[in-house]
Protein backbone atom coordinates (compact mmCIF):
# COMPACT_ATOMS: atom_id res chain seq x y z
CA UNK A 1 0.00 0.00 0.00
CA UNK A 2 2.77 2.32 0.81
CA UNK A 3 4.66 1.67 -2.16
CA UNK A 4 1.61 2.31 -4.68
CA UNK A 5 0.72 5.68 -2.43
CA UNK A 6 4.77 6.88 -3.18
CA UNK A 7 4.52 5.90 -7.02
CA UNK A 8 1.81 7.37 -7.82
CA UNK A 9 2.47 10.74 -6.03
CA UNK A 10 5.69 10.61 -7.64
CA UNK A 11 3.94 10.18 -11.37
CA UNK A 12 1.67 13.23 -10.20
CA UNK A 13 4.41 15.99 -9.86
CA UNK A 14 7.32 15.15 -12.43
CA UNK A 15 5.98 11.77 -14.52
CA UNK A 16 8.50 9.56 -13.00
CA UNK A 17 8.22 6.23 -13.39
CA UNK A 18 8.89 3.13 -11.18
CA UNK A 19 11.57 1.78 -13.61
CA UNK A 20 12.98 5.60 -13.71
CA UNK A 21 12.77 5.47 -9.71
CA UNK A 22 15.10 2.54 -9.44
CA UNK A 23 17.24 2.46 -12.53
CA UNK A 24 20.48 3.43 -10.81
CA UNK A 25 20.10 0.58 -8.26
CA UNK A 26 18.59 -2.69 -10.33
CA UNK A 27 20.03 -4.45 -13.33
CA UNK A 28 17.96 -5.17 -16.30
CA UNK A 29 17.89 -8.78 -17.56
CA UNK A 30 16.70 -10.32 -20.36
CA UNK A 31 13.18 -11.76 -20.62
CA UNK A 32 12.94 -14.95 -18.31
CA UNK A 33 15.51 -14.67 -15.74
CA UNK A 34 16.44 -17.51 -13.61
CA UNK A 35 16.09 -17.65 -10.14
CA UNK A 36 19.99 -17.22 -9.92
CA UNK A 37 20.17 -13.69 -11.84
CA UNK A 38 16.83 -12.12 -9.74
CA UNK A 39 17.97 -9.38 -7.73
CA UNK A 40 15.86 -9.71 -4.59
CA UNK A 41 15.93 -6.20 -2.46
CA UNK A 42 15.22 -6.44 1.40
CA UNK A 43 11.87 -3.71 2.57
CA UNK A 44 14.91 -1.82 3.93
CA UNK A 45 16.70 -2.01 1.05
CA UNK A 46 13.95 -0.48 -1.20
CA UNK A 47 12.90 2.17 0.95
CA UNK A 48 16.50 3.38 1.53
CA UNK A 49 17.09 3.10 -2.12
CA UNK A 50 14.24 5.26 -2.48
CA UNK A 51 14.74 7.67 -0.47
CA UNK A 52 17.81 8.50 -2.05
CA UNK A 53 16.32 8.92 -5.21
CA UNK A 54 13.75 10.63 -4.33
CA UNK A 55 15.92 13.11 -2.40
CA UNK A 56 18.38 13.49 -5.57
CA UNK A 57 15.56 14.26 -7.85
CA UNK A 58 13.35 16.75 -5.77
CA UNK A 59 16.33 18.52 -3.91
CA UNK A 60 14.92 21.85 -2.52
CA UNK A 61 11.07 22.94 -3.61
CA UNK A 62 8.64 25.65 -2.74
CA UNK A 63 5.13 24.05 -2.10
CA UNK A 64 1.95 25.90 -1.49
CA UNK A 65 -1.38 24.52 0.81
CA UNK A 66 -3.18 24.20 3.62
CA UNK A 67 -2.60 23.49 6.88
CA UNK A 68 -3.98 20.34 8.62
CA UNK A 69 -3.57 17.52 11.11
CA UNK A 70 -1.00 19.61 12.79
CA UNK A 71 0.87 18.22 15.83
CA UNK A 72 3.76 19.71 18.06
CA UNK A 73 4.86 16.75 19.94
CA UNK A 74 7.11 17.04 23.76
CA UNK A 75 10.54 17.08 21.24
CA UNK A 76 9.61 20.43 19.76
CA UNK A 77 9.32 19.01 15.67
CA UNK A 78 6.27 20.12 13.85
CA UNK A 79 4.40 17.38 11.80
CA UNK A 80 1.27 17.97 10.09
CA UNK A 81 0.11 17.30 6.92
CA UNK A 82 -0.05 19.74 3.53
CA UNK A 83 -2.76 19.31 1.71
CA UNK A 84 -5.21 21.48 -1.16
CA UNK A 85 -8.72 20.14 -3.43
CA UNK A 86 -7.16 17.05 -4.93
CA UNK A 87 -3.97 15.70 -2.83
CA UNK A 88 -2.21 15.76 0.56
CA UNK A 89 1.17 15.11 1.36
CA UNK A 90 3.11 14.91 4.81
CA UNK A 91 5.40 16.72 6.06
CA UNK A 92 7.68 17.55 9.10
CA UNK A 93 9.64 20.16 10.06
CA UNK A 94 12.07 19.75 13.02
CA UNK A 95 13.09 22.00 16.09
CA UNK A 96 16.44 23.47 14.78
CA UNK A 97 14.01 24.70 11.76
CA UNK A 98 10.45 25.76 12.92
CA UNK A 99 12.76 27.79 15.80
CA UNK A 100 13.20 30.45 12.67
CA UNK A 101 9.69 30.89 11.82
CA UNK A 102 8.26 33.75 11.79
CA UNK A 103 4.37 32.56 12.55
CA UNK A 104 2.64 30.32 14.65
CA UNK A 105 0.92 27.87 12.60
CA UNK A 106 -2.58 26.37 12.87
CA UNK A 107 -5.06 24.26 11.01
CA UNK A 108 -6.48 25.72 8.03
CA UNK A 109 -3.97 28.27 7.16
CA UNK A 110 -2.78 29.24 4.10
CA UNK A 111 1.64 28.43 3.73
CA UNK A 112 4.07 28.60 1.82
CA UNK A 113 7.14 26.08 2.54
CA UNK A 114 10.25 25.57 1.11
CA UNK A 115 12.19 21.95 2.02
CA UNK A 116 13.09 18.81 0.58
CA UNK A 117 11.34 15.85 -0.57
CA UNK A 118 12.12 12.43 1.63
CA UNK A 119 10.82 8.86 2.53
CA UNK A 120 10.30 8.05 6.04
CA UNK A 121 12.12 4.58 6.18
CA UNK A 122 10.25 2.76 9.20
CA UNK A 123 6.93 3.21 7.52
CA UNK A 124 7.26 3.98 3.68
CA UNK A 125 5.91 6.77 3.79
CA UNK A 126 6.52 9.65 1.20
CA UNK A 127 7.10 13.64 2.72
CA UNK A 128 8.38 16.78 2.86
CA UNK A 129 11.13 17.97 5.23
CA UNK A 130 10.25 21.35 5.72
CA UNK A 131 13.01 24.05 6.49
CA UNK A 132 10.88 27.16 5.87
CA UNK A 133 7.50 28.53 6.49
CA UNK A 134 5.68 31.66 6.04
CA UNK A 135 2.18 32.52 5.11
CA UNK A 136 0.94 32.26 1.14
CA UNK A 137 1.08 35.45 -0.38
CA UNK A 138 3.85 36.64 1.90
CA UNK A 139 6.85 35.69 -0.73
CA UNK A 140 5.09 38.26 -3.38
CA UNK A 141 4.70 41.17 -0.36
CA UNK A 142 8.34 40.44 0.23
CA UNK A 143 9.26 41.06 -3.29
CA UNK A 144 7.65 43.60 -3.56
CA UNK A 145 9.53 44.94 -0.15
CA UNK A 146 12.99 44.10 -1.67
CA UNK A 147 12.25 45.85 -5.19
CA UNK A 148 10.85 48.91 -3.20
CA UNK A 149 13.93 49.18 -1.13
CA UNK A 150 16.18 48.67 -3.66
CA UNK A 151 15.01 51.40 -5.45
CA UNK A 152 15.08 54.16 -2.75
CA UNK A 153 18.25 52.86 -1.81
CA UNK A 154 19.37 54.00 -5.26
CA UNK A 155 17.87 57.25 -5.33
CA UNK A 156 19.65 58.28 -1.98
CA UNK A 157 16.73 58.48 0.57
CA UNK A 158 18.56 55.87 2.76
CA UNK A 159 21.54 57.53 2.80
CA UNK A 160 22.96 58.47 6.53
CA UNK A 161 24.22 61.86 5.20
CA UNK A 162 20.82 63.36 4.46
CA UNK A 163 19.74 62.53 7.87
CA UNK A 164 18.67 64.76 11.21
CA UNK A 165 20.36 64.48 14.27
CA UNK A 166 17.66 63.72 17.36
CA UNK A 167 17.79 67.10 19.93
CA UNK A 168 19.31 66.50 23.10
CA UNK A 169 17.08 67.73 25.07
CA UNK A 170 13.61 68.15 22.96
CA UNK A 171 10.79 69.77 24.59
CA UNK A 172 8.02 69.19 22.00
CA UNK A 173 7.17 65.64 20.36
CA UNK A 174 4.25 64.69 17.67
CA UNK A 175 3.37 61.13 17.94
CA UNK A 176 1.71 60.00 14.42
CA UNK A 177 0.15 56.50 15.58
CA UNK A 178 -3.39 54.94 16.39
CA UNK A 179 -4.65 56.59 19.80
CA UNK A 180 -6.15 53.46 20.45
CA UNK A 181 -3.16 51.22 20.39
CA UNK A 182 -0.98 49.36 22.90
CA UNK A 183 2.50 51.78 21.33
CA UNK A 184 0.86 55.24 22.56
CA UNK A 185 0.51 53.40 25.74
CA UNK A 186 3.45 52.28 26.04
CA UNK A 187 5.19 55.32 24.72
CA UNK A 188 3.20 57.44 27.41
CA UNK A 189 4.25 55.62 29.82
CA UNK A 190 7.44 56.06 29.64
CA UNK A 191 8.26 59.39 28.96
CA UNK A 192 5.73 59.77 31.95
CA UNK A 193 8.37 57.88 34.02
CA UNK A 194 11.91 59.62 32.09
CA UNK A 195 10.77 62.58 31.21
CA UNK A 196 7.74 64.21 32.60
CA UNK A 197 7.75 67.49 31.46
CA UNK A 198 7.79 66.95 27.93
CA UNK A 199 5.48 68.04 25.79
CA UNK A 200 3.55 65.53 23.76
CA UNK A 201 1.08 65.73 20.82
CA UNK A 202 -0.86 62.86 19.48
CA UNK A 203 -1.56 62.86 15.71
CA UNK A 204 -3.94 59.85 15.11
CA UNK A 205 -4.19 58.01 12.37
CA UNK A 206 -5.24 54.93 11.08
CA UNK A 207 -2.39 52.20 11.05
CA UNK A 208 -3.53 49.41 8.98
CA UNK A 209 -5.95 48.50 6.55
CA UNK A 210 -7.25 50.80 3.10
CA UNK A 211 -7.58 53.57 4.19
CA UNK A 212 -4.69 53.24 6.34
CA UNK A 213 -1.70 54.87 3.62
CA UNK A 214 -3.98 58.30 3.23
CA UNK A 215 -4.60 59.07 6.71
CA UNK A 216 -0.57 58.52 7.86
CA UNK A 217 -0.30 61.08 4.88
CA UNK A 218 -2.46 63.49 6.08
CA UNK A 219 -1.04 62.73 9.74
CA UNK A 220 2.74 63.19 8.59
CA UNK A 221 1.62 67.13 7.27
CA UNK A 222 -0.37 67.76 10.31
CA UNK A 223 2.32 66.79 12.75
CA UNK A 224 5.04 68.60 10.44
CA UNK A 225 2.96 71.81 10.83
CA UNK A 226 2.99 71.83 14.58
CA UNK A 227 6.77 72.42 14.29
CA UNK A 228 8.17 70.15 16.79
CA UNK A 229 11.51 68.86 17.80
CA UNK A 230 10.90 65.08 16.88
CA UNK A 231 7.95 63.08 15.00
CA UNK A 232 7.67 59.54 16.24
CA UNK A 233 5.85 57.71 14.12
CA UNK A 234 4.87 54.05 15.53
CA UNK A 235 2.66 50.99 15.61
CA UNK A 236 2.61 47.61 17.51
CA UNK A 237 3.10 44.21 16.02
CA UNK A 238 1.36 41.88 13.66
CA UNK A 239 1.46 40.05 10.25
CA UNK A 240 3.49 41.12 7.29
CA UNK A 241 0.11 42.35 6.04
CA UNK A 242 -1.09 44.56 9.10
CA UNK A 243 2.49 46.28 8.88
CA UNK A 244 2.49 46.60 5.03
CA UNK A 245 0.99 50.11 4.79
CA UNK A 246 4.47 51.38 6.05
CA UNK A 247 6.09 50.02 3.58
CA UNK A 248 4.72 52.41 1.02
CA UNK A 249 6.52 54.72 -1.46
CA UNK A 250 4.26 57.57 -0.58
CA UNK A 251 5.00 57.34 3.26
CA UNK A 252 8.42 56.81 2.66
CA UNK A 253 8.84 59.67 0.55
CA UNK A 254 6.44 61.82 2.52
CA UNK A 255 9.43 60.94 5.78
CA UNK A 256 12.56 61.89 3.07
CA UNK A 257 11.05 65.56 2.36
CA UNK A 258 10.39 66.15 6.12
CA UNK A 259 12.97 68.95 7.74
CA UNK A 260 12.03 67.78 11.40
CA UNK A 261 13.69 64.19 12.93
CA UNK A 262 11.51 61.44 12.47
CA UNK A 263 11.60 57.87 14.48
CA UNK A 264 10.28 55.09 13.29
CA UNK A 265 9.09 52.78 15.30
CA UNK A 266 6.96 49.70 13.69
CA UNK A 267 6.42 46.32 15.55
CA UNK A 268 8.77 44.70 17.13
CA UNK A 269 12.39 43.94 16.96
CA UNK A 270 11.93 41.14 14.11
CA UNK A 271 9.89 43.51 12.04
CA UNK A 272 11.59 45.99 9.63
CA UNK A 273 9.87 48.34 7.57
CA UNK A 274 10.33 50.87 4.59
CA UNK A 275 10.16 53.45 6.92
CA UNK A 276 12.57 52.15 9.28
CA UNK A 277 15.39 52.56 6.40
CA UNK A 278 14.21 56.34 5.17
CA UNK A 279 13.15 57.56 9.14
CA UNK A 280 15.91 59.52 10.19
CA UNK A 281 16.22 56.80 13.46
CA UNK A 282 15.16 53.55 13.74
CA UNK A 283 13.66 51.94 17.38
CA UNK A 284 13.16 48.06 17.76
CA UNK A 285 10.09 48.72 19.71
CA UNK A 286 7.96 51.92 20.81
CA UNK A 287 9.01 51.40 24.12
CA UNK A 288 13.01 51.73 22.59
CA UNK A 289 11.59 54.59 20.65
CA UNK A 290 10.24 56.62 23.41
CA UNK A 291 13.52 56.30 25.46
CA UNK A 292 16.07 57.33 22.51
CA UNK A 293 13.90 60.37 21.65
CA UNK A 294 14.08 61.81 25.59
CA UNK A 295 17.12 61.50 27.94
CA UNK A 296 16.28 60.09 31.55
CA UNK A 297 15.33 62.68 33.82
CA UNK A 298 17.06 60.61 37.06
CA UNK A 299 20.21 61.15 35.23
CA UNK A 300 19.71 64.62 34.13
CA UNK A 301 19.04 65.67 37.89
CA UNK A 302 21.87 63.94 38.75
CA UNK A 303 24.28 65.60 36.10
CA UNK A 304 22.76 68.99 37.34
CA UNK A 305 23.39 67.93 41.00
CA UNK A 306 27.04 67.48 39.82
CA UNK A 307 27.26 70.15 38.15
CA UNK A 308 25.61 73.11 40.39
CA UNK A 309 28.29 70.89 43.44
CA UNK A 310 31.31 71.77 40.65
CA UNK A 311 30.31 75.57 40.25
CA UNK A 312 30.15 75.62 44.50
CA UNK A 313 33.40 74.43 44.77
CA UNK A 314 34.80 76.68 41.79
CA UNK A 315 33.09 80.14 42.99
CA UNK A 316 34.60 79.34 46.96
CA UNK A 317 37.82 78.66 45.05
CA UNK A 318 37.50 81.91 43.04
CA UNK A 319 36.76 83.80 46.92
CA UNK A 320 39.50 82.60 48.06
CA UNK A 321 42.07 83.49 45.09
CA UNK A 322 40.14 87.07 45.94
CA UNK A 323 40.29 87.41 49.19
CA UNK A 324 44.32 86.47 49.19
CA UNK A 325 44.94 89.27 46.76
CA UNK A 326 42.85 91.69 48.65
CA UNK A 327 44.73 90.86 51.43
CA UNK A 328 48.38 91.18 49.67
CA UNK A 329 47.29 94.27 48.36
CA UNK A 330 46.20 95.26 51.80
CA UNK A 331 50.14 94.77 53.38
CA UNK A 332 51.37 96.43 50.24
CA UNK A 333 49.90 100.03 51.44
CA UNK A 334 52.13 100.50 54.52
CA UNK A 335 52.26 104.18 56.11
CA UNK A 336 55.51 106.23 55.53
CA UNK A 337 56.44 106.66 58.71
CA UNK A 338 56.53 102.47 59.07
CA UNK A 339 58.84 103.21 56.10
CA UNK A 340 61.24 105.66 57.81
CA UNK A 341 61.53 103.18 60.85
CA UNK A 342 61.76 100.18 58.92
CA UNK A 343 64.86 102.24 57.23
CA UNK A 344 66.52 103.43 60.55
CA UNK A 345 66.31 99.90 62.04
CA UNK A 346 68.15 98.40 58.75
CA UNK A 347 70.23 101.03 59.36
CA UNK A 348 71.39 99.96 62.30
CA UNK A 349 71.81 96.55 61.41
CA UNK A 350 73.89 97.52 58.85
CA UNK A 351 76.01 99.28 61.26
CA UNK A 352 76.17 96.50 63.57
CA UNK A 353 77.29 93.77 60.86
CA UNK A 354 80.01 96.78 59.63
CA UNK A 355 81.53 96.85 62.97
CA UNK A 356 81.42 92.82 63.44
CA UNK A 357 83.07 93.06 60.01
CA UNK A 358 85.68 95.02 60.86
CA UNK A 359 86.70 93.13 63.88
CA UNK A 360 86.16 89.75 62.72
CA UNK A 361 88.85 90.66 59.90
CA UNK A 362 91.35 91.52 62.61
CA UNK A 363 90.24 87.91 64.36
CA UNK A 364 91.27 86.21 61.25
CA UNK A 365 94.44 88.19 60.65
CA UNK A 366 95.69 87.43 64.21
CA UNK A 367 94.95 83.43 63.58
CA UNK A 368 96.17 83.56 59.97
CA UNK A 369 99.68 85.04 62.15
CA UNK A 370 99.38 81.84 64.12
CA UNK A 371 98.94 79.57 61.75
CA UNK A 372 101.49 80.22 59.73
CA UNK A 373 104.08 80.49 63.20
CA UNK A 374 103.10 76.98 63.85
CA UNK A 375 103.80 75.83 60.40
CA UNK A 376 106.83 77.31 60.44
CA UNK A 377 107.99 75.55 63.59
CA UNK A 378 106.64 72.34 62.35
CA UNK A 379 109.31 72.68 59.03
CA UNK A 380 112.71 73.38 60.76
CA UNK A 381 115.21 70.74 60.18
CA UNK A 382 116.65 69.75 63.15
CA UNK A 383 113.59 68.64 64.18
CA UNK A 384 112.75 67.13 61.10
CA UNK A 385 116.18 65.12 61.62
CA UNK A 386 115.01 64.03 64.84
CA UNK A 387 111.88 62.61 63.76
CA UNK A 388 112.95 61.01 60.78
CA UNK A 389 115.91 59.38 63.29
CA UNK A 390 112.85 58.33 65.25
CA UNK A 391 110.69 56.41 62.25
CA UNK A 392 114.38 54.79 61.23
CA UNK A 393 115.26 53.49 64.44
CA UNK A 394 111.32 51.85 65.14
CA UNK A 395 111.72 50.50 61.40
CA UNK A 396 114.85 48.68 62.29
CA UNK A 397 113.45 47.19 65.28
CA UNK A 398 110.08 46.12 63.20
CA UNK A 399 112.63 44.29 60.56
CA UNK A 400 114.33 42.15 63.49
CA UNK A 401 111.15 41.34 65.16
CA UNK A 402 109.80 40.28 61.36
CA UNK A 403 113.29 38.09 60.94
CA UNK A 404 113.16 36.95 63.79
CA UNK A 405 110.00 35.52 63.66
CA UNK A 406 110.40 34.22 59.57
CA UNK A 407 113.58 31.95 61.08
CA UNK A 408 111.57 30.86 64.21
CA UNK A 409 108.56 29.59 61.63
CA UNK A 410 110.94 28.03 59.22
CA UNK A 411 112.86 25.91 62.65
CA UNK A 412 109.63 25.10 62.93
CA UNK A 413 108.70 23.92 59.70
CA UNK A 414 111.77 21.40 59.56
CA UNK A 415 111.31 19.84 62.78
CA UNK A 416 108.06 19.29 61.67
CA UNK A 417 109.56 17.80 58.05
CA UNK A 418 112.33 15.73 59.88
CA UNK A 419 109.15 13.85 62.15
CA UNK A 420 107.55 13.28 59.35
CA UNK A 421 110.62 11.56 57.37
CA UNK A 422 111.14 9.71 60.77
CA UNK A 423 107.97 8.46 60.37
CA UNK A 424 107.89 7.40 56.71
CA UNK A 425 111.52 5.99 57.04
CA UNK A 426 111.82 2.06 56.80
CA UNK A 427 115.14 2.47 59.05
CA UNK A 428 113.16 2.64 62.46
CA UNK A 429 111.39 -0.81 60.96
CA UNK A 430 114.53 -2.71 60.28
CA UNK A 431 115.94 -2.03 63.82
CA UNK A 432 113.28 -3.63 64.93
CA UNK A 433 114.33 -6.90 63.73
CA UNK A 434 112.26 -6.32 60.07
CA UNK A 435 113.98 -6.75 56.70
CA UNK A 436 113.06 -5.88 53.11
CA UNK A 437 113.09 -8.97 50.74
CA UNK A 438 113.57 -8.50 47.01
CA UNK A 439 113.38 -10.90 43.88
CA UNK A 440 116.54 -11.52 41.25
CA UNK A 441 115.32 -8.10 39.58
CA UNK A 442 114.59 -6.45 42.72
CA UNK A 443 111.38 -6.36 43.09
CA UNK A 444 110.01 -6.04 46.48
CA UNK A 445 108.47 -9.40 48.20
CA UNK A 446 104.97 -8.82 49.75
CA UNK A 447 103.37 -12.02 49.64
CA UNK A 448 104.48 -15.88 50.27
CA UNK A 449 102.71 -16.67 47.02
CA UNK A 450 104.70 -14.87 44.64
CA UNK A 451 108.28 -17.23 45.78
CA UNK A 452 109.35 -20.74 44.71
CA UNK A 453 111.60 -23.36 46.44
CA UNK A 454 115.00 -22.58 45.53
CA UNK A 455 114.63 -19.21 44.57
CA UNK A 456 117.77 -16.97 45.15
CA UNK A 457 116.45 -13.76 47.36
CA UNK A 458 118.17 -10.97 48.47
CA UNK A 459 117.28 -9.27 52.37
CA UNK A 460 117.63 -5.59 53.37
CA UNK A 461 118.47 -5.81 57.37
CA UNK A 462 119.32 -3.01 59.47
CA UNK A 463 122.95 -2.38 59.09
CA UNK A 464 123.69 -4.58 55.72
CA UNK A 465 122.06 -7.19 53.06
CA UNK A 466 122.29 -10.45 52.67
CA UNK A 467 121.42 -13.19 49.82
CA UNK A 468 119.60 -16.16 50.64
CA UNK A 469 117.78 -19.60 48.74
CA UNK A 470 114.10 -20.15 49.94
CA UNK A 471 114.39 -23.68 50.71
CA UNK A 472 110.19 -24.16 52.04
CA UNK A 473 107.28 -22.17 52.21
CA UNK A 474 104.07 -21.64 54.59
CA UNK A 475 100.87 -20.18 52.70
CA UNK A 476 99.07 -18.79 55.40
CA UNK A 477 101.14 -19.27 58.12
CA UNK A 478 101.70 -16.40 60.70
CA UNK A 479 104.38 -14.70 62.70
CA UNK A 480 103.92 -16.82 65.80
CA UNK A 481 102.87 -19.98 64.29
CA UNK A 482 105.93 -19.69 62.33
CA UNK A 483 108.28 -19.05 65.34
CA UNK A 484 106.69 -21.98 67.10
CA UNK A 485 107.40 -23.88 64.23
CA UNK A 486 111.12 -23.01 64.52
CA UNK A 487 111.74 -24.49 67.85
CA UNK A 488 113.33 -27.89 68.12
CA UNK A 489 110.41 -30.35 68.72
Amino acid sequence: MYLASISASIAASKSLSMSDLFSSNTSKTPAGPTAQERQVLSVTDLNRQARMTIEQRFNQIWVSGELSSFARPSSGHWYFTLKDAKAQVRCAMFANANRRARMQPANGQQVLLRGRVSLYEGRGEFQIIVEHMEPAGEGALRAAFDALKRQLDAEGLFDSRRKHALPDMPQHVAVVTSPTGAALKDVLSVWQRRYPALNVTVVPTAVQGAEAEGDILIALQRAAALAPDVILLTRGGGSMEDLWVFNAESIARSIAALEIPVVSAIGHEIDVSITDFVADLRAPTPSAAAELIVPDGEELLQVIAGQRRRLQVTLQARLRERRLSLEKLALGLVNPQRYCQQAAQRLDDLTARLSRAVSGQGAAASAQLRELSKRLTTQRPDRKLLSLREDLHKTQGQLQQALQRGMDRRHQRIGESSRMLNNLSPLPTLARGYAVLRDEQGGVISDASALRPGQQIAAQLRDGRLTAEVTDIAIGATLDTSAQASKPK
